[in-house]
């Protein structure tokens, strides 16, 4: 039992390696059905756009049921949300291993999606009300380090497969691993309640979100997804043509992601949250910068200054939104995480269009083949670096902004 559970029947730390195995399995879900998704192309004689299509439900999903359980949250309960997404999480795994049509793959995607939603929805704000002060932000960057985490042993694990012989579809059975890990732990356990009376209300919580602060909170958020997501969906089409490894720059970008988040609660001791988000924004801007401008063996200095930026970001945005604006509760955490998701899918046709514009321009001059790429990749990622940038700006705001506040609040307690 920890010492700061809601109730004494609450077994936080349970609660807390639960949502860690249902965060293994989004990530899962991401590194192997990605994977085999060129196999299914072929296999089923899919064009770019349906497999494109395939792939968007996952993330269309994803925030639908993120808004959804956030508004739910404390009328059924975290448990119920987590009865959902372990029932969304099997049948949408068995059917992408069973299913051989295109229809569904489309529903099996969406379906994964709305379990990874709910795995959000319902743990973000579970963890909120099970520890308290920086303890809860330590243990919100530990339960996010499993994102990266996941994603990297997730596929170490699929290359060990493939070079086993086991290809395809047979690869999806090892999500239902931690799924079925995280349906037992949270079997029957005892969910934490609100901290804050007016977070457990709908109307509280719409009170809370309707403020400056928590409505600034969400234009950082939509560009700190980008800065994370963009970059990472891009680079290693990239830099496959400037000499560097692409799975190897990708694998130790999450590495460190992951690493860097299991200390994320000492670095916000030591510099609070904010001060943490400004040294990622410059950070994330370098590591950018670096991508735009490096080739070869560079590249994984600029991997490694880039993942140490964006590690931060998710989060202590979340945390940022717990503790700076608490009456907006698990709503609040669900609509800032959905924000992040939906910047991401807006942005990324964006991001699309300006490789196109750039690889135009680039052939305008004469390069061709890997050049082109490289050359064309190279200064899309250059106009990436305004993301971070434009937060540089941003959390020197928010710094002096809560900096004051807290001096007010200091002031009228005197």
């Amino acid at each position: 039992m920890d010492s700061s559970n809601s109730t004494s029947r609450v077994n936080a730390n349970r609660l807390f390696y639960a949502s860690c195995f249902a965060l293994i399995t989004t990530a899962f879900s991401f590194a192997i059905a990605a994977g085999i998704l060129d196999q299914l192309k072929t296999e089923l004689e899919l064009s770019a756009s349906q497999a494109g299509l395939i792939t968007s439900m996952w993330f269309l999903g994803f925030p639908i049921a993120m808004v959804i359980g956030g508004l739910i949250y404390h009328k059924v309960g975290g448990k119920v949300i987590m009865q959902f997404a372990f029932f969304a999480h099997a049948i949408g795994i068995l059917l992408l291993i069973f299913s051989g049509s295109y229809m569904g793959l489309l529903v099996a995607n969406l379906l994964i999606g709305l379990g990874n939603g709910c795995t959000e929805a319902a743990c973000n704000p579970m963890i909120a009300d099970a520890y308290k002060g920086n303890r809860m932000s330590t243990m919100l960057n530990r339960f996010h380090m499993w994102f990266p985490g996941g994603i990297a042993v997730g596929s170490l694990l699929s290359g060990f497969m493939t070079d086993m012989g086991i290809i395809g579809q047979s690869q999806v059975w090892l999500l239902l691993i931690p799924a079925v890990i995280y349906a037992f732990l949270f079997f029957g356990q005892t969910w934490p309640k609100a901290k804050i009376e007016e977070a457990a209300t709908i109307s509280g919580n719409l009170k809370g979100m309707f403020t400056p602060l928590f409505l600034f909170i969400a234009i950082c958020m939509a560009l700190t997804a980008i800065s994370e997501f963009g970059p990472n969906q891009w680079v290693g089409l990239i830099l496959s043509k400037s000499g560097a490894e692409p799975t190897l720059i990708l694998a130790l970008t999450a590495g460190l992601m992951a690493v860097a988040r299991f200390f994320g609660g000492s670095m916000v001791a030591k510099f609070n949250q904010t001060g943490v988000l400004l040294g990622s924004a410059i950070l994330a801007t370098l590591g950018i910068y670096l991508f735009s401008t490096q080739t070869g063996a560079m590249a994984y200095v600029a991997a490694v200054i880039f993942a140490l930026g964006v590690a931060y970001f998710w989060p202590n945005m979340i945390g940022l939104a717990a503790t700076k604006t608490p009456k907006t509760g698990a709503l609040g955490m669900s609509i800032i995480g959905a924000i992040g998701m939906f910047s991401s899918s807006i942005f990324q046709p964006i991001i699309g269009g300006w490789i196109d514009a750039d690889r135009a321009a680039a052939e305008a001059q004469g390069f061709t083949g890997d050049e082109l790429e490289l050359v064309s990749g190279q200064e899309t990622l250059g106009t990436m670096v305004l993301f971070p940038a434009i937060l540089i700006v941003l959390f020197t705001i928010l710094y002096f902004w809560l900096k004051n506040k807290e001096s007010n609040v200091e002031v009228a307690a005197a």
